[in-house]
Order: structure tokens, then C-alpha cells, then sequence
């Protein structure tokens, strides 16, 4: 087939620009570029890359730019800043039903990973990129920002050899902080590793988050085992397949062990509480370089007086402290704290403080 050389500009969505940066720097390793057509196929359908290791969700740049094998397309961030080019090697239709349904286990268009899929559409361009720079960010996400080659030499220089990461797109509440800190009990070190990516309508800020890990860190966590820094992936909320790729970005990012709690990734009644744990019973650990640690729901316990789950405590539920996000997002656009046990108070009052503003 003849090959061109006609140069091209493209301007990626603000996903498509998350994308290029866990390209670039290194958080989607083995990924060069963007995927093509086989290894489209085998990750929808076998949760592996046509070379064999695992992957399990799609990263493809779906496009209807005019543009042939050969050419070479400048690409820009969803702002306009030049990030790098593409060559593109191949021009091919994904199958989006499929990919919902294998995936995302739904072709429902109201879950918010597969309108973003739909709404992209079929047509795919696939090949390495080059990257000359990053997306910017905001200064509350530059001061945190670590690679995956930073992130491993702090951890060396710390001399951390067992590492546990923490996937967040939500604030840090009591129950959170419990899990973090009993997986932090067996580990040398703990990444929190909040996603700052693009989410869903009604998601908290990033920004607003990073004030609220921020407190945690200074007050409630020691500061020699702990570091805070920045997944700027997007949310593709897709239950269990999300959790087995948030685990290979921090084995990336140089962590040994990796927290599932209940609902991981999920969204709406898509998902089993505890769908995302039991997917990594199809995993061969071993061979995908990074150990879960499974958690289930915590709650604070009034007869134990502490935090709890059922695997701990014998009460029933009616001594348990549990509230929904929706009643929590109630409360604080009320202005009215969350109860102590449910929220740190810090917490509480930079997301009151967060609702007065917006």
C-alpha cells in the first residue's frame, strides 16, 4: 500500500488528552500509542494485548479526521497546546455495542463510560505517538505530579520496598482513611494516587479533593510513609475491568500492592458490590506484577466504638453509622457537617466551604 506524508492536526478530547499523557509519561505502559484494530479485539474480548499481556480496557482514539496510513498528525490538548504527533498506522471501525457489552458489561447509553464511547464513535486511527510535551495542569495538581520513573525513585530513596497505592476519585472519609492505614500496617509505604481526570456530572472537583487529601495528609497521616500524588487518567467507570487497569497503572507507578474496596470504579446498580474483587480470580497475580488487597465495606461501629466491617464486628446493623453519598451531598449543600465519625471535620468544612463557592 503507497504511504503518504501529509501532515495533519488534530484536537484531542479533554479524554483523548488523558490518554496521550499516560502515554507519554509512561502510566500505560506497554502502551506506545494509541491501539489498533488487533489490539482492540483482544482487549474487548480477552482482556490481553495482541502481545500477550494483560489489558482490560480499550485505549483507542476515535476520530473523523480525513487521514491515511503514513500520515503524520500533530496533536494538540483539548486547550490547544501542542503535545506531539501520531503516525498513523492504521484507520480501522471499532465496534462500540461490543466493546460496551464485553467491557462494560451494558450497552445502556445511560452509563456515563458507554456514552462516552458511543458519543466518540466508530472510526479509530492507530499508531506510536511522539510526545514533545504534556497537558498543563493546574498548580494544585503540578506541586503533586510525579511520573512513574519519579514516583519509583521516591520510593527508593525512601527505601520502600512494599508499596500499597490507593485509587480515590471521591474525598478521603473515615472509612477510606481505615482501609489506607490497615493496608499501610502491612506495607512499608502508602501512594494515594487520586484519578484528577475527566469524570461524571456530579463528581467533586479535583481541586477540591486535592484540599481535602491535603488536610488528611498533614494531620491524620505520618509524613514519612505517606506520599500524595496525581492519576490524570479519566474515569471510565467500568466496574471490574477498571479496577484490573487501575491496578496496572500503579504497578507502573512502582507500587507492589493495590486496595479493591466495595463498588471499585462502579457506577449506578451496573456492578456486584463486589464485582471488581472477584475479577482478579481470572488473573494470574503473578503475571500481572501487582497484588490486591481486598477490603470490604467499613463502617463505624457505636457498640465497637470504631471503624469496622463485617468481617470484624459482630453487630447488627442498627449499630452501624452508614450514609449514602447522595444524603452526604445533602447535608454539606445544607452547610451541615457530616457526624465526626463519618467525616473528618477538616474534610467536612473545605467541602461545605466548596458548595458556598460553586
Amino acid at each position: 500500500m503507497p504511504e503518504t506524508t501529509t501532515e495533519l492536526s488534530l484536537t484531542l478530547s479533554e479524554r483523548h488528552t488523558a490518554d496521550f499523557e499516560m502515554i507519554a509519561n509512561g502510566g500505560f505502559d506497554p502502551l506506545r500509542g494509541f491501539m489498533g484494530s488487533e489490539d482492540w479485539r483482544q482487549v474487548t474480548d480477552e482482556m490481553r494485548l495482541a502481545s500477550g499481556e494483560y489489558w482490560s480496557i480499550p485505549i483507542t482514539l476515535a476520530t473523523d479526521l480525513d487521514c491515511a496510513v503514513g500520515d503524520v498528525v500533530e496533536l494538540r490538548a483539548d486547550d490547544g497546546k501542542p503535545l506531539g504527533r501520531l503516525t498513523v498506522e492504521e484507520v480501522f471501525e471499532r465496534d462500540t455495542s461490543r466493546e460496551a457489552e464485553q467491557v462494560y458489561r451494558t450497552s445502556d447509553s445511560d452509563h456515563p463510560g458507554v456514552a462516552a464511547i458511543y458519543e466518540e464513535g466508530d472510526r479509530c486511527i492507530a499508531g506510536p505517538i511522539e510526545a514533545d510535551d504534556l497537558p498543563d495542569h493546574e498548580e494544585a495538581f503540578r506541586r503533586r505530579y510525579l511520573t512513574p520513573a519519579e514516583s519509583r525513585q521516591a520510593f527508593e530513596e525512601r527505601g520502600w520496598n512494599r508499596i500499597v497505592a490507593f485509587q480515590t476519585r471521591n474525598p478521603i472519609h473515615r472509612a477510606h482513611e481505615y482501609l489506607t492505614k490497615a493496608a499501610l500496617e502491612t506495607c512499608d509505604g502508602l501512594f494515594i494516587h487520586p484519578l484528577i481526570g475527566k469524570t461524571k456530572e456530579g463528581d467533586i472537583p479535583a481541586d477540591v479533593r486535592m484540599r481535602c487529601y491535603e488536610v488528611l495528609m498533614d494531620k491524620y497521616y505520618p509524613q514519612g510513609r505517606v506520599i500524595l500524588g496525581v492519576n490524570p487518567s479519566k474515569m471510565h467507570y467500568a466496574g471490574p475491568k477498571e479496577a484490573i487497569l487501575h491496578a496496572i497503572i500503579r504497578r507502573n507507578y512502582g507500587c507492589t500492592h493495590f486496595i479493591v474496596g466495595r463498588d471499585h470504579a462502579g457506577v449506578g446498580d451496573y456492578y456486584g458490590t463486589y464485582d471488581a474483587q472477584k475479577i482478579f480470580d481470572e488473573i494470574d497475580i503473578a503475571e500481572l506484577g501487582i497484588e490486591p488487597l481486598f477490603f470490604e465495606h467499613t463502617f463505624w461501629c457505636n457498640e465497637c466504638e470504631g471503624m469496622a466491617s463485617n468481617k470484624t464486628c459482630p453487630h447488627d446493623e442498627n449499630a452501624h453509622l452508614f450514609l449514602s453519598g447522595t444524603k452526604v451531598r445533602e447535608m454539606l449543600g445544607r452547610g451541615e457537617k457530616p457526624p465526626h465519625e463519618f467525616s473528618r471535620d477538616e474534610v467536612a468544612e473545605i467541602l461545605i466551604d466548596a458548595n458556598k463557592e460553586g
